[in-house]
């Protein structure tokens, strides 16, 4: 993995290392299991101080993302990205899967013909035909939400904790579901999940691949940040210091206070999410200034859901005959 660092000072070391890491693994740019520069690597080769990787990596061992192993280094933590098991060689683990299965029903002596039967029946159930986004942060639940719908063919809709959690709306809000949530969500989104119903969890963009045309950056060019997601503007403020784009050079916004679009109509550029991407779009003063979608959501995980749109149509098209 690639690591930028900006020295001016207005975003720390400490903060661009924890926040380069993160993204690394929510992108899937660094596998579980993978091994990061240790403390005495990084700070040689990039000339920081040891004790600022050192806390860096402590942070990131407090939020579960990395393992410390004395005398080993430091590795992302399974689980850490939200990736599901089985990917690469899915056939391969499900036939095996599936084998050890029919072969623990053997041995409890349950009847072939009664496997048979409960099979049939949990095939025969109608398959989901909406995404169901479960997220509680509402800010960011809109962005995903709409970055799924543009995507998408079936409906998206989106919860927040708090709605699952109400016993009263449980039933209707998981029924004919497919639920899908962000890397950092996955364990908690699973305990909530009735048995049977699906889950993917979503990885997050490539940073560096979404800043490709604007790379190697131009001190000189103003560039707007725009959101009413308040960590967008710290990500993105921070990544792209990181890459090298100068502090003061960078107009961030909050749309969420009055007045948030005055000063933009000067910059080369508004780095937004999804739902500030429309509504800049639709802004007659800003029409000259080019708007950049930084999209959460990677390909990756739209292709994933796309298919499993393709596999539930299939599926839906044999029930309804």
């Amino acid at each position: 993995m690639r690591f930028w660092f900006e020295r001016s000072g207005e975003v720390s070391l400490r903060e661009q290392i924890v926040a380069q890491v993160a993204l690394g693994i929510s992108s899937g740019e660094l596998m579980a299991g993978a091994r990061l520069p240790s403390t005495r690597e990084m700070a040689r080769r990039f000339e920081i101080h040891p004790n600022t990787v050192s806390a860096a990596y402590r942070q990131l061992e407090q939020e579960g993302r990395v393992e410390l192993r004395r005398g080993s280094g430091v590795f992302v933590c399974d689980g850490a990205s939200g990736a599901r098991a089985g990917e690469g060689s899915a056939g391969a683990e499900l036939d095996q899967r599936i084998a050890s299965f029919f072969e623990e029903l053997r041995e409890e002596g349950v009847a072939a013909e009664v496997v048979r039967q409960r099979l049939r029946q949990w095939l025969e159930v109608v398959p989901p035909d909406h995404f169901l986004l479960v997220e509680p942060d509402a800010e960011l639940r809109r962005i995903v939400k709409m970055e799924l719908e543009d995507a998408l063919h079936f409906p998206v809709r989106a919860v927040g904790f708090e709605e699952c959690g109400d016993a009263g709306v449980w039933a209707e809000i998981w029924a004919g579901a497919l639920a899908v949530t962000l890397p950092s969500k996955v364990a908690r989104v699973r305990e909530m999940l009735p048995t049977g119903t699906e889950m993917v969890a979503l990885q997050v963009r490539s940073v560096p691949l979404a800043l490709g045309e604007w790379l190697p950056a131009r001190p000189e060019v103003l560039v707007g940040i725009v959101s009413r997601w308040p960590e967008f503007l710290r990500l993105a403020r921070t990544m792209l210091v990181a890459a090298g784009f100068a502090g003061d050079g960078l107009v961030v916004r909050d749309a969420r206070e009055v007045g948030w679009e005055r000063g933009l109509d000067g910059v080369a550029g508004v780095v937004c999410d999804a739902v500030m991407a429309e509504a800049l779009g639709g802004m007659a003063e800003l029409r000259a200034v080019k708007v950049i979608p930084f999209r959460l959501v990677a390909e990756a995980s739209l292709a994933e859901l796309r298919e499993a749109e393709r596999g539930i149509s299939e599926r839906l098209g044999r029930v309804e005959s």
